[in-house]
Parts: structure tokens; sequence; C-alpha cells
């Protein structure tokens, strides 16, 4: 038997001598004239994603098809090639295409069980495979092969085939080439990979689904082990690299986090703007874009929106698991913490919240399954947030018990604890308002959980943190920060606003009479604002708006305009509050930099518009000025007031929070540095709950950002521009106040003079060309109309 087989051996090598003299021949004559043309190799051009990046360079997100990167094979390492190598074709640098000795090796494998099972493929082969054939396994496909082996080898060096070979190969996860599979499975560059998982990376061509680590990790491993094993005996690394890279445990990427700053949402604002550019193009010919966010901004964005959402939820408790599975149909032993790891493929991480299912339950131990085979143990404190889902007086449906899909987190302390995903939403976006370049925009809790954008995408009512806006037009028509409006209940007739009866109120119910707008603005009263608006005009005021760029249709000229009634996005509050930060210019927002082609040529770059150069005014830097001004007493002396915790004197903002505390806002700045607005909120419009304001609920995010923004941002004292009369000690607290210099002879109110009070020099303008410029009726005639409504 033994000697049939060694002369079964020796005819098949016999015979493949042959058909290799015959090639030349036979094969040639017949075949190789009609073979495809190598152009396609020889001017190689990828399939390369699109890809977006931060200003400073950080990867945020990739886009196409297949995920490829392409390298040059001189900046391939140089044990990454060997391990290739060892995996694939250990003589490619040795044979002319073919390896006679691996194909016999083959054909006696083949003859032994009778089927076609391996055909000693070369990489050369497998480029011409990859390139220009199908994945038949037939003798006819296997004989082209060999063949184009042939025709490349003649045509192209063997690194030019390897570099083909190490782009072009797919590896699984979406991923073409060992560049991109580098990154995918283990969020690494080359040269930072190891041994080990340069040898798992290696071990992927012969068949990318069964040895998928992400998949099939025990699979994987072993395929690992053996071309590990094959570097070794070929020398490409020692015995003592052979041992370690044995011993390494391998850390794939998480699923959830395949950039290391979470822009997602970015991300995706840059793809639909590609695509409507460039359509299907902008997913295959490696474009570049790159993002006005800035790293370290967007991940303290980021942190804030869920640090603050999940403070919110702490407030209003555990709601139960997730969901269940029954334990008791999972098969017993090894098999069963593969079925438990099928159980959690399903569902996805978020950040540091991890799914998990429960073994065993109690009031005083929870036991829990990790992805990937980690067991904890929950005891104490770290049962406090559910301590009342763990009853047993519970029903199964709301009981934390076996089964149970819950979530838990690491603490700072690196201990565990039960967790929740909560429901309430939220969005934050950070504007420089010089420029209107978005440095940090978070649209919800989760991209992976929900698209959608709530920076660009959701309206919203904006509450009292519009009211600044409407004092501005007050401004305008001749109200100073110290003339007196009365904070008293008001019945609007229902025939003057088109509706019912309304009787608006303040949120905490009460009324303190006579006060400055001044104070009425600190304290967001909400009778002080409406009676600013009845004697500004709906009209006026609506048009008015439109300076900041909101819209008619979002803000119908009614009195409820007072109270932020109308609708709004964050971004469109970002801009509109940067107006106030940068003394009077409209600036716009925008996120893209710059669009670079695959070889790094730039293709398109923002011009952006510039408060002070080439930016519109569109309201009086006066009005600016003392808009922040008042904006700063909100936050030292009013509703904004925790925001001191930042220590400075020169940060301006407002809270908003709309009825039934369905959204909560609070947006502010620091004056010419920078804008930053935070939203909390349901997506379906649900109340936030009793006690739930833009102080309690929004601003701390606001708070965490800018705590770091502007840690190193020198405070500002924002110079008083000319035009404007500062009378001392006349504002809350002994501050200053500042009125419009035409309005004193027209304000007998405010009993200036000019021993009691001081003018900064102004140069008339043009009033014309103002933008600041009153309607029509004199100062004296406005100031006039707004006494007969208000007292």
């Amino acid at each position: 038997m033994f000697s049939r087989l060694l002369g079964g051996i020796a005819l098949i090598v016999a015979v493949l001598i042959v058909i290799g003299a015959g090639l030349a021949g036979v094969g040639i004559a017949v075949t190789y004239p009609r073979l495809p043309s190598l152009d396609v190799l020889t001017a190689y051009r990828p399939k390369i994603p699109l890809r977006v990046y931060t200003a400073d360079g950080a990867l945020i997100g990739e886009f196409g098809e297949e995920r490829r990167s392409f390298t040059p094979i001189g900046e391939v390492p140089p044990l990454m090639k060997k391990a290739i190598l060892a995996a694939e074709d250990e003589r490619f640098y040795e044979h002319g295409g073919i390896d006679y000795l691996g194909i016999a090796r083959a054909a006696v494998a083949n003859v032994t069980t009778g089927h076609i099972r391996s055909g000693a493929s070369t990489i050369t082969m497998q480029v011409a495979k990859n390139f220009f054939l199908s994945s038949e396994r037939t003798f006819t496909r296997k004989f082209n092969e060999a063949l184009l082996a042939f025709k490349i080898e003649h045509n192209l060096s063997k690194d030019q085939i390897l570099e083909l070979y190490y782009n072009q190969i797919y590896l699984g996860q979406r991923a073409y080439g060992f560049t991109s599979a580098a990154q995918i499975y283990f969020g690494k560059t080359l040269d930072q990979l190891t041994p080990a998982e340069m040898a798992m990376l290696a071990g992927l061509p012969k068949a990318p689904s069964s040895y998928n680590p992400v998949v099939n990790p025990e699979r994987a491993h072993l395929r690992q082990l053996y071309v590990l094993r094959r570097m070794r005996e070929l020398n490409f690394i020692d015995n003592d690299q052979y041992e370690a890279a044995k011993q390494e445990k391998l850390k794939l990427a998480s699923r959830n986090e395949d950039f290391s700053v979470p822009a997602q949402y970015v991300a995706e604002m840059v793809r639909q703007s590609m695509y409507t550019r460039y359509k299907e193009a902008a997913y295959t010919e490696g474009f570049r874009v790159y993002t006005t966010l800035k790293s370290d901004p967007q991940r303290w964005a980021f942190d804030a929106v869920r640090e603050g959402l999940m403070s919110y939820d702490r407030r209003h408790g555990y709601r139960g698991p997730e969901s269940f599975i029954d334990l008791a149909a999972l098969p017993e032993g090894a098999d069963r913490d593969e079925a438990l790891d099928d159980a959690l493929a399903a569902i996805r991480d978020s950040g540091s919240l991890q799914p998990a299912v429960v073994l065993e339950a109690s009031p005083t131990l929870v036991s829990v399954y990790l992805r990937g085979g980690d067991k904890v143990d929950l005891r104490g404190r770290a049962l406090s947030f559910a301590q009342r889902f763990l009853s047993p007086k519970l029903t199964p449906a709301q009981r934390i018990r076996p089964g149970s899909i819950i979530r838990i987190t690491k603490d700072e302390d690196g201990g565990w604890s039960i967790t929740q995903m909560p429901k309430v939403e939220g969005a934050f976006v950070a504007v420089d308002p010089k420029t209107g370049a978005i440095q940090s925009l978070v649209g919800g809790f989760d991209f992976n959980r929900n698209h959608f954008n709530r920076v660009t995408m959701a309206w919203r009512q904006p509450g009292s943190s519009f009211k600044p806006f409407i004092y501005s037009a007050g401004l305008e028509r001749g109200f100073t920060p110290s003339t007196l409006v009365n904070d008293a209940p008001l019945v609007i007739d229902p025939q003057t606003i088109g509706g019912q009866r309304w009787e608006p109120k303040n949120y905490d119910g009460r009324y303190a009479g006579m006060m400055t707008l001044r104070r009425g603005l600190t304290l967001s009263k909400n009778l002080v604002s409406i009676r600013v608006l009845m004697a500004t005009g709906t009209d006026y005021t609506q048009q008015y708006l439109q300076r900041f760029d909101f819209g008619p249709k979002q803000h119908p000229a009614y009195l409820t305009m007072a109270l932020g009634a109308g609708m709004v996005t964050p971004l469109g509050m970002a801009e509109g509050y940067s107006v106030f930060a940068n003394g009077g210019w409209q600036v716009k927002p925008y996120f893209i930099d710059r669009i670079e082609d695959s070889l790094g040529h730039v293709l398109a770059k923002t011009a952006p518009i510039v408060a002070g150069q080439n930016a519109r005014q569109v309201i009086d830097p006066r009005n600016a000025f003392i808009m922040t001004n008042l904006m700063q007493d909100v936050v030292k002396f009013g509703t904004g007031r925790s925001a001191l915790s930042l220590g400075r004197s020169d940060l301006a903002g407002k809270t908003g929070t709309t009825n039934d505390s369905r959204d909560a806002w609070f947006a502010g700045f620091a004056p010419g540095e920078l804008v930053g607005i935070a939203w909390v909120g349901f997506d379906n419009n649900k109340s936030l709950g009793g006690g739930e304001t833009g102080g309690g609920a929004a601003l701390p995010i606001w708070i965490s950002y800018m705590r770091h923004a502007l840690k190193s941002v020198p405070e500002v004292e924002l110079p008083v521009p000319s035009g404007i009369v500062v009378k001392p000690g006349a504002g809350l607290h002994g501050q200053p106040e500042y009125y419009y210099q035409e309005f004193l002879q027209t304000s007998p109110e405010l009993g200036l003079n000019n021993q009691a009070s001081r003018s900064v020099e102004s140069n008339e303008a043009d009033p014309a060309a103002s933008p600041s410029t009153p309607p029509p009726d004199s100062a004296r005639d406005a100031v006039e109309n707004v006494k007969e409504q208000l007292f």
C-alpha cells in the first residue's frame, strides 16, 4: 500500500514537471494571448473609503463598502510581511509564481480525499484570483490562475505583487488589506502591533469568516498558533518571542469604539455633505475631510453630555431590567458561555455601560456574566441604585432575576455597579463666535442607539433662554437696563392673540411688582418679558429676530414669543448667541475645514465669515455689550449662578425651562472666545419631571465642558463701546449701569445728568447704514409708547 502511494506521488510530481515545461508551449500558445490585461494591476486604484478627521488629525469616521487603507509595501513593518509569508507563501521570493512543492502536497491531499480541498495557491496566484477570476474550485480556473500568475510575475516585481496582495485581500469585518484590519480588529496602527497580533491578522486570508477573532475567537486562536509556529520554524521570530506571543492575551477593539474621539454625529454630518457633493464617488475615492472639531474639546463635550444625562437618570430612579433570556434553555458546560455570548451579541455596549446577563440574584448579591466570559459579583453599594428591584415581592417581569439583561459600569475605583441606559436625551454644541467654527458637537446620548442629531435636527421650544433676544429688541426701541417694568399678573384678551384667554405666570408663581429690566432678566421673570414685548411690538420684534437668523415661520408674531414659545435648534441658538458674544456680528456655524483627495491635495477649503472682518454687523455693538452685561448678572446673581463654580466673572448666559419642564436649556458664552449650548429633553416631548429646570438639568453639562475648555483662557473685560453712557453704582449690587447716549434726553426717569454720569466719546455713524437704527418714530416716542403700555 505504501509503495503504491509513493508511486502515485512520483507520478504526480512527474506530471507536474511535464505541465510546468508544457505551459510555455501549448498553454502559452493557446491561452496566454487571451488572458486579461494587467492594466488593473499596474494602474491599481483601490476603493478607498471616505475618512473624516478632527482638525488635529484624529480619525472620527469612515464610510465605504470596503474599509481600506492603502499602504506602500516599503512602509509595512518587516515582521508583518514575514508573518504573511509564513502563513501564506513562505517561498514567495523564490518561486516564479507557482510553488511546485506546494502543488505536489496539495495534489496528494486532493487524490487521497477524492475532493479538491487545497490548491496550494501562492500569493501571486491569489492576486490573480482576487483581481481577475472567480472563487470556483475547478481545474480550469486553477489552470488560468497559474497562467495569470506567470504573466504577473513577468510584468511586476515581487514587492509590487506583495503590495497588491497586502492592500487588496479581504480580512473580514469589511476590512480590506492588513492596515485596515489592524485598526478594525485591534484599534492600532501597523507599527503598534505585537507579534501575536500580526500572527492573528496573517492567519485571516485563508478563511476570514472562520478565523475571525470577533466571531470565532477559539478557531482564530488555533490559526494564530499555527502562524506563530511557522514563524518560529522559519526563524522569523526567536524562541522568547514565540513563547511570549503564545501567552499574550489579545485585546480586541470595542465594536462601539472604532475611533478614539467620539464624534459620530459630526462624522455623519460630513458623510451627508460629501454624498451631496460627490454622490457614490464619496465612498470610493479616498477623500479625507478635516473638520473644525478639536479632539480634547470633543471628548469633554461627549463626557459632559453623558454625565449630565446619567445624573438626571439617577435622580429619577431605576426602571428595571432591559430584557430577559431563558437560562434553562441554554446548554450546559463549555457551550453555555458561547450561548451567553450569543445572547449578548445583539446588545451593543454604550461607552462604559456594558450589558450583562444575571446568573444569580438576591437582595444582597447579584452575579452577572459579561461578553467574553468574565463573571462579576455585585454587593453592597453596587446594588444601591437598583435595590428596590431585587425584592422578591415584585413580579418576575419587574424583578432582577436570573436571565435578566442589565447594565453595569465601572467606577473610578475599578468597582462595578448596576446602572441603566437613560431614556432622556441631550445635546451640546460649542462654537467659536468669531468664525462660527464648531469645536464640539454631541447630538445625543449614543449615536448607535439613535442617529437623530438633536443639535441640528431637533426643533424645540427655547423657553426663557430666548428672552435675551426679546430684551435686545427692547433696547433698540428705547428700553434701558434700569427701565422699570411691572412684574404683576396679566390677562391677555384672546382677541389680541387670536386664541383663547391667556393668563401667563412666572415660574415660581410669585410676583415682585415694579423692577428694573436688568433684574427682570436676572430672575427670569416672565411677566416682565411679556410687557417688554408688548411695548416693543410683536411685528417689529419678529423682524428684529431675523438679525440672529431666527425665521418668522418658527416665531409667529404673538406675545408668546416673550416666553420662548417658538422653535429653535441648539445649533440655531449657538448662532444667535454668537452675535452677542462677538460684539454684534453674524457668523455662520460650519464644521468642514477642508477636503483633500487620497494624495493629500486640497480640493476645497472653507473661507469662514469672520467677525470684525468680512461678517455683517447685525446689531449695534452697544446692544451686544449691554446684553452681555445683563447676562453676566444672570450668572452672578440669577438662575445661572451655578456657573460661578468655574471661578470666572466674565461668563454670560441664560437658563431656559419650557412649560411642564419639557425642555431644559442653558445658553452661555465667554465673550469673544466660546459659545456653548446645552439642551436636555425627551424625544417624545414628555415632561422631564417636577423640579427639573435649565439650571438643574442643562447647566451642569455646560459647566462640565467649560471647566476644561476655559481652563487656560484668561478672563475678558470687555471695553465699553463708544456711544454708551456709564452711571457708576446704578446697577445690581452697586455695579455700573449702561445706557445708549441718544436715549438720555428722552428718559428722565433715569435720573442722569452730566455730574452723575460719564459718557464715552463716540464717532457719529451714518444712521441709514446702522443695523441698529431705531424705527422711524423717535427715541422719545418709543419711550413714551413704552410708558403708556407698561404703567
